[in-house]
């Protein structure tokens, strides 16, 4: 055999497959009232996609979608075998949760305050979420992605939290920068910019004029989990 026989039959071996692409869209939460669960998540400002009934009146599917969110719930009649209120940790990323939860207890919605999980402490008493059942009050001290929460119900039970995240770990975006609304874009501008001010500081307090240039990096690091620049 020759040498690029052998090539040939390496680069066969070791070719992996094209993964196809898989997006997550809908969540299908379980209901006992169909139009009060309607009410109620088009009262929290989320977009009304679809509601069709079938003429019999045995089905009806609505779907909602979150502000700023690729993906949507379905909600219904004959849509699910599911117990009504038995869908948990429906996890709700925002950049800013404060602003959140304004929001929504503006809207009406009975919003928890603001929990962060106690060091390494994963057991206790408190309902479960995604570092244990020990909830601490109040938002993360160090405000880190990923470590503050607030949560909330449905009038079925179904509970929903918030997450904010405001820097992704390494490897978990692709490397295109991307923001899912003017809102998210605007918070990470205002995250530069109070960086960025720092950043003056420390450069005797000069006006940066390649401004634009610190923003990006920062905004681009930020989203891609990496070191930001100071």
């Amino acid at each position: 055999m020759s040498t690029t026989d052998e090539r040939s039959k390496t680069a066969t071996e070791t070719a992996k497959p094209k993964t196809v692409d898989m997006k997550l869209e809908v969540i299908v939460i379980p209901v006992s009232d169909v139009d009060r669960a309607k009410r109620f998540y088009g009262d929290m400002g989320w977009r009304l996609d679809a509601d069709f009934a079938a003429p019999s009146g045995d089905f009806r599917v609505i779907q909602f979608t979150p502000p700023g969110s690729p993906a949507s719930v379905i909600f219904g009649k004959n849509v699910t075998a599911a117990a009504p209120g038995s869908a948990q940790g429906l996890y709700l990323i925002v950049s800013d949760i404060e602003a959140a939860r304004k929001d929504l207890i503006a809207r009406g919605v009975a919003v928890s305050e603001p929990f962060h999980g106690e060091g390494d402490r994963y057991l206790g008493p408190d309902e479960p979420y995604l570092f244990g059942r020990a909830r601490a009050s109040g938002l993360d001290p160090a405000r880190g992605s990923y470590r503050s929460f607030a949560s909330f119900k449905d009038p079925d039970g179904n509970g929903w939290l918030f997450q904010e995240i405001t820097a992704r770990l390494p490897g978990r975006v692709d490397s295109e920068t991307t923001f899912a609304s003017s809102t998210d874009l605007a918070a990470a501008l205002r995250r530069a910019a109070e960086a960025h001010g720092e950043h003056e500081k420390r450069n005797g307090g000069q006006h940066d004029v390649n401004w634009p240039d610190w923003y990006a990096e920062y905004i681009v690091r930020e989203q891609a989990g990496q070191e930001l620049p100071v």
